[in-house]
């Protein structure tokens, strides 16, 4: 029987360095921000401070977020966390995986995370579509390339079985995955505004010099970030049909 999704739920994997939330604030201003969603069908659990996890629950929405940790130190809430994503997943509870979100639903689900051989990904990319976007019902009518904000060291470096590549950019190859028919993840933030941004390139600058890297040049081209913020947005109504959750602002404002 369907069970109408009635509130969002952010799990919160981490919080940012005090030069960074001195300046923005914390990973759960950032989502609210983002969101706009009424405070009364958000709940916000601090999953790294060690709090309990609720039982999966197909009427609600979770999104879990990007983190300072790495999935590959397996803490023990990150661990907790995977397997409750395994027990969502089997209930299809609607899931969004962002940056470590995005990694530790890989992990959970039988893929590999690694560091980047690469290295760091930062700053204002390029996102492109794979072919299979195209009958994705998510992104069936999304632009081909759009530009997010990416900060990570850590990658999905071989993806759960079953899992779908839906949007990849110069440096990763894994920027959107599916996981099942309420299950998606990003590699980049769809919640970041130019700001956060900037402020996660100001605290990285000598680590980015040395690895021959301008942040003066990365903060130069910072600007917003519409579509990557809209596919979040779009996630949670589709997750709504009812439209029983209430954004702040008006629905044709944030939903195209």
């Amino acid at each position: 029987m369907f069970s109408p999704v009635t509130s969002v739920l952010i799990l919160q994997a981490g919080t940012p360095p005090d030069d960074v939330s001195s300046v923005v604030g914390d990973i759960s201003t950032w989502f609210i921000d983002a969101l706009g969603v009424s405070l009364a069908s958000l709940e916000i659990i601090p999953i790294y401070q060690g709090e309990p996890l609720p039982a999966p629950d197909a009427s609600r929405v979770a999104i879990i977020t990007g983190s300072w940790s790495m999935v590959t130190d397996k803490h023990p809430w990150s661990e907790a966390l995977a397997q409750w994503i395994r027990d969502a997943m089997a209930i299809e509870m609607p899931l969004f995986g962002v940056c470590y979100g995005h990694q530790l639903m890989a992990h959970a689900l039988g893929g590999t995370v690694d560091y980047h051989p690469g290295g760091c990904e930062i700053g204002l990319q390029e996102i492109h579509l794979t072919a299979a976007s195209r009958n994705d019902p998510l992104l069936q009518d999304w632009p081909k390339r759009f530009s997010a904000h990416l900060t990570h060291l850590q990658t999905i470096t071989h993806l759960p079985a079953g899992a779908q590549v839906l949007g990849f950019s110069e440096h990763d190859p894994h920027q959107i995955v599916r996981y099942g028919v309420n299950a998606i993840s990003t590699q980049f933030h769809p919640e970041f505004s130019p700001e956060i941004a900037a402020a996660c390139i100001r605290r990285r600058a000598a680590s980015l010099e040395s690895e021959g890297k301008d942040p003066t040049a990365l903060l130069a081209v910072l600007g917003e970030t519409p579509e990557a913020k809209r596919l979040l947005l779009r996630f949670i109504e589709r997750s709504d049909p009812l439209n029983l959750i209430e954004f702040q602002q008006e629905k044709t404002h944030v939903i195209a």
